[in-house]
């Protein structure tokens, strides 16, 4: 088996999430069955269990604060339209965890100490965001069927987007994300009691000329306590801040840190467990509020994508980099989860480069074959999201283009993350556009300094990384030998029209409304604009399922490019905006391989396409 396969097969798993009454009882995901689902981790015995088994697999899970019930969410096929069921933390059948509340795209959850409590976020296209307040009766002892359940009532509702925060230590107050201002990119907040009505509000977009987001990061961990974290943006980039809703009291806590900032509580409420995000790597501390003080918390240089304050005092979080593949590691020195099986193998290291573009300096990340010099074919792996950014952590998709003598540069454009509020908010209105100018740019770079050989360039990614690299084919026709666009949007109206209700609001927010009200910038933005631009190959993978880049829209483009017999290829498989069968990966990573091989003329490891494997491609 090639490197590249084992780094996808190896075992993995989440940073586990424990039950705040209950720490030795934990949550986790991984993918050790080969596909990737929920288990439960008794950690007083050491026993671990698999929670669900679907054929395409679940990640969406929660664990209730006394330990006792595992809520996750069941949706069709990757489609993420469902509703959430529970099961007993030491084993036995499903439930439904809201009856009376119909399916749904998930629009947060918080459940109660108590048990018996839940606030449920829900969002279609019919009603917009709704959040439901849910009680649950305990099922009598030696009963095989749960009792009655109460009605859940509905506490909040709005045609934007919203969102269930969380819900306080002692069940008196719900804070609630909103957009009822009509910017989807940046939330207010509002806090409310079980009934309804409400406590407090915060909201930085009124007044000012620029808009500020807010978001919930979490209710005081002690009774009583009305203190709730959220972070902010007032200084450029995200920073935590303390807000008493009952007092109205802000407690700024001015760390001082250059980049974005988040955090959460230490079990006891005396401090904060503080995560650091500046330039693709991240650090942790600990913030004492009765110093203050900020201590830093010994971690090695890559990236921390989670991490927990344990009641010990202890903090566990799950690290990688580039070349060392991921691990659940905690303060006390000990791995605190290590997946069973085969070993994934590491990879080259990250090159961070600096490059000027029309608007600022553009961070890129560039890794090639060890020992390689260039020109070198290369894969520019453009990252989702949009408000996403690359990291020095592992990934195994850009190390399978290594592995197959490929440079790979990954950039971070202005959208992304992790740069400063200006930074991800310059892309709004000339969507699309503005980020391949920083493409570009890069791209520019990377042939100049003698990296890239500009006959072999790959333009590649998933989600808005494949709408980026559809519209990048159409935009810059010249600069790309080969594009491999992974669940894109390809024609933004129909797009939008198909998508989910909360994606809709923020293509309003991004280009300034609605399809009818501003046509020519969607016109602008949409690759189906320019696909009789395109000259490269074109390869094109899509979920049938996909609720964010939806199928139809896909095929639009799919037609405009069979109807000038432009040399392409389609994918079409059983799942929405990804896969978590890990077979089904690899054979999405394969194919992509075989078709810049057959291009390109490189050497690769990957074998012949089955009839199976061929059968869906056009």
């Amino acid at each position: 088996m090639p490197d590249w396969e084992k780094r996808f097969r190896a075992p993995r798993v989440s940073l586990p999430d424990w039950a705040e009454d209950a720490p030795d009882r934990s949550l986790f995901v991984s993918n050790a069955t080969g596909t990737y689902e929920l288990y439960a981790w008794d950690r007083s015995t050491g026993e671990q269990r698999q929670v669900t088994a679907r054929p395409n697999g679940t990640t969406d899970g929660v664990l209730s604060p006394d330990g006792e019930w595992i809520w996750w969410f069941d949706d069709k096929d990757g489609d993420e339209f469902g509703v959430w069921r529970r099961q007993p933390f030491a084993g036995g059948p499903d439930e439904l965890a809201a009856p009376g509340l119909d399916a749904s795209y998930p629009a947060g959850l918080a459940l109660g100490r108590d048990g018996r409590t839940a606030v449920v976020g829900r969002s279609t296209d019919e009603d917009g965001t709704t959040i439901h307040l849910v009680r649950t009766v305990p099922r009598a002892e030696g009963a095989e069927a749960p009792a009655k359940p109460v009605a859940p009532v509905e506490i909040y509702r709005h045609r934007e987007s919203a969102g269930v925060g969380d819900l306080s230590h002692d069940g008196s107050l719900i804070a609630v994300e909103h957009t009822e201002h009509g910017d989807a990119m940046h939330s207010a907040l509002r806090v409310l009691r079980p009934d309804g009505t409400t406590v407090a509000e915060l909201d930085d977009t009124k007044g000012g000329t620029e808009e500020l987001g807010l978001e919930v990061l979490g209710f005081a961990p002690v009774d009583g306590d009305t203190r709730l974290l959220i972070g902010h943006q007032r200084r450029g980039r995200w920073e935590p801040m303390v807000w008493d809703v009952a007092t109205g009291e802000e407690t700024d806590l001015s760390l001082e840190l250059p980049g974005d900032v988040s955090a959460e509580w230490f079990p006891d409420g005396t401090g904060l467990l503080i995560a650091h995000g500046f330039e693709a790597r991240s650090e942790l501390f600990r913030y004492d509020l009765a110093g203050p003080e900020l201590v830093e918390i010994d971690t090695p240089p890559g990236t921390v994508s989670g991490a927990t304050a344990r009641p010990d005092g202890s903090v566990e979080y799950l690290w990688s980099s580039s070349a060392q593949p991921s691990a659940v590691r905690s303060t006390t020195g000990e791995v605190v989860l290590d997946p069973p099986g085969m070993r994934s193998p590491g990879s080259v290291p990250v090159e961070d480069v600096w490059v000027e573009g029309p608007g600022g300096r553009i961070h890129a990340l560039v890794q090639k074959p060890e020992g390689a010099t260039g020109p070198l074919p290369t894969v520019f792996d453009i990252h989702g999201g949009p408000t996403w950014h690359d990291s020095d952590s592992f990934a195994a998709g850009p190390a399978a283009w290594v592995d197959h003598g490929y440079a790979v540069v990954r950039v971070n454009y202005r959208g992304s993350t992790g740069y400063g509020r200006a930074w991800t908010d310059a892309l709004k209105h000339r969507v699309g556009l503005i980020e391949l100018e920083d493409i570009a740019a890069v791209r520019a770079w990377a042939i100049d300094s003698g990296l890239a050989d500009p006959d072999r360039l790959i333009l590649t990614g998933g989600s808005w990384g494949g709408y980026l690299t559809l519209l990048g084919l159409g935009v810059q026709p010249d600069a790309w030998t080969l594009g491999i666009a992974v669940v894109p949007v390809a024609d933004y109206v129909t797009a939008y029209h198909d998508e989910m209700e909360a994606l809709k609001a923020m293509d309003r927010t991004l280009l300034g409304g609605t399809p009818e009200e501003v046509p020519e910038r969607f016109e602008a933005s949409s690759p189906i604009t320019y696909v009789d631009q395109v000259k490269a190959p074109v390869y094109i993978s899509a979920g049938v399922n996909d609720p964010r880049c939806p199928i139809r829209q896909i095929e639009n483009y799919v037609h405009r490019l069979q109807s000038r017999e432009a040399p392409h290829e389609v994918y079409r498989y059983d799942a929405g905006h990804g896969s978590l069968v890990v077979d089904e990966r690899i054979k999405q990573v394969r194919l992509e391989l075989d078709f810049a091989e057959r291009h390109l003329g490189m050497k690769t490891e990957t074998e012949p396409k089955t009839g199976a494997e061929a059968g869906k491609q056009d």
